[in-house]
């Protein structure tokens, strides 16, 4: 019998509880011989002289990381038990099991050492209550912290050796496929093919993905997405600007494979960790390999795409973008400057139409003056008499070249909605068939 003198009755009076845990499903599944060892820890506990009816096994963190207390209901019911003085030793066995964070670690030494209860593994028994047993706890405790920032350092630069070839298996947008050999195509089925094409195409001819949006809806058109329960499916849904915007700044599209277009940010709160991702500007996306996706765009049309869309951002004052021009009888809303401080002109309605240069006078208040104050009317009446002049000589030319882009356009709709209307009677008749199949 492997007994131990820090053992003592009043041990043996309380019950022993054995703490079990694996870090991942895929480890409960796996690793079932490191699972055997951690049950055939109640041989152990009767050795040191509990009997079989006062060994109690938590084992509710099956799956789970030990790096957070947040998820780890079997570690709260144990904390609690000991709080309550009911436990004289847990047995667990490695100090790894129980705690792989030092915030966590300690703070049980302290209720173990004030409650009297004994910890165990397989290399000892160990008195918490005691300046030898906890120097030695708080070692292995730190130790333990520092093999999972090894481990998971180790892992973290596998991962970037294997994203810097652009091999790294990363979740595909809808459109993009990968077949078992691991190499991506484009999505066979045409309909999903042409709808993201289209979208591409709208923008470049619409500028706005405001306008992308109203032109699917207008036309009764569904984009395709992925269904986040099943892998592989694509739903078709109603267009929304988040989904426009994604699939317009997803450069998987254009063939990049991107990785780190996140910083991601943790922070400890009190219900565990919280990690907070913030999106990348372009030239801080750690990693770019282009060409190694088929493309729906060329990487220089995308970049067109991206400064559009920030420009498009009515951000003047921090990023000095232009801003998407409103509605209003002002014809150079958001595009006229001021000549003499350079600065965005505003316009005010109020009383007749004025543009005016108020950027001093936000800053400063009433002690700065408007920099300029123009009316609205002999503005907009040059800028109409100087584009009719421009336009006259090629006026012909231009209607005619705006009657055959509206028909292409009208083409593409009727085109995305022949191949909706075909995929939804191909839906009609196959659940036909199934129903007809089945028995009564």
């Amino acid at each position: 019998m492997r007994s131990s003198e820090l053992v003592t009755p009043q041990h043996l009076a309380r019950k022993a509880v054995i703490y079990v845990r694996q870090s991942t499903p895929h480890q409960v599944l796996a690793n079932q011989e490191s699972l055997k060892l951690q049950y055939a820890l109640k041989k152990r506990a009767t050795e040191l002289g509990w009997c079989a009816d006062d060994i109690e096994v938590i084992d509710s963190d099956l799956g789970f990381t030990g790096s957070e207390v947040q998820h780890r209901e079997g570690f709260k019911e144990l904390t609690t038990l000991v709080t309550l003085g009911q436990i004289g030793i847990v047995l667990s066995s490695e100090v790894t099991r129980l705690s792989r964070n030092c915030s966590d670690w300690y703070p049980l030494l302290d209720i173990c050492g004030y409650k009297g209860c004994l910890i165990a593994d397989h290399d000892g028994v160990y008195d918490p209550a005691t300046i030898n047993g906890r120097l030695v706890l708080g070692l292995k405790g730190t130790l333990s912290e520092m093999e999972l920032h090894t481990i998971c350092s180790r892992m973290r630069a596998g991962i970037l050796n294997k994203a810097e070839r652009g091999e790294l298996a990363l979740q595909l947008p809808t459109g993009l496929v990968r077949d078992e050999h691991g190499l991506v195509h484009k999505d066979p089925n045409l309909e999903i093919q042409n709808r993201i094409s289209l979208v591409f195409e709208t923008f470049l001819r619409l500028r706005t993905a405001g306008k992308v949006l109203r032109f699917l809806n207008t036309n009764g058109l569904l984009v395709p997405r992925r269904d986040g329960r099943i892998l592989g499916d694509v739903l078709w849904k109603r267009p929304t600007i988040e989904t426009i915007t994604s699939i317009l700044k997803n450069p998987a599209y254009a063939g990049a494979f991107v990785y780190g277009r996140n910083s991601h940010t943790t922070m400890r709160g009190p219900e565990g960790n919280v990690v907070r991702a913030k999106r990348l500007p372009m030239e801080q996306w750690r990693i770019v390999v282009k060409d190694k996706y088929p493309a729906y765009v060329d990487w220089e049309t995308f970049e067109r795409i991206q400064r559009m869309l920030q420009d498009n951002h009515a951000e003047y004052e921090r990023n000095m973008t232009r801003g998407v021009p409103r509605a209003g009888k002002a014809l150079l809303a958001g595009l006229l400057y001021c000549g003499e401080c350079a600065h965005k002109m505003m316009v005010r309605y109020s009383g007749a139409s004025r543009y005016l240069c108020s950027f001093f006078h936000q800053q400063y208040g009433a002690a700065a003056p408007f920099c300029q104050n123009l009316p609205a009317g002999p503005l907009d009446a040059a800028v109409v008499d100087a584009f009719f002049e421009v336009l006259s000589p090629v006026e012909l030319d231009l209607y005619e070249k705006a009657v055959a882009a509206r028909e292409k356009v009208a083409d593409e709709a009727e085109h995305a909605r022949r191949q909706q209307l075909q995929r939804l009677r191909y839906q009609a008749e196959l659940a036909r068939r199934r129903f007809e199949r089945v028995e009564p």
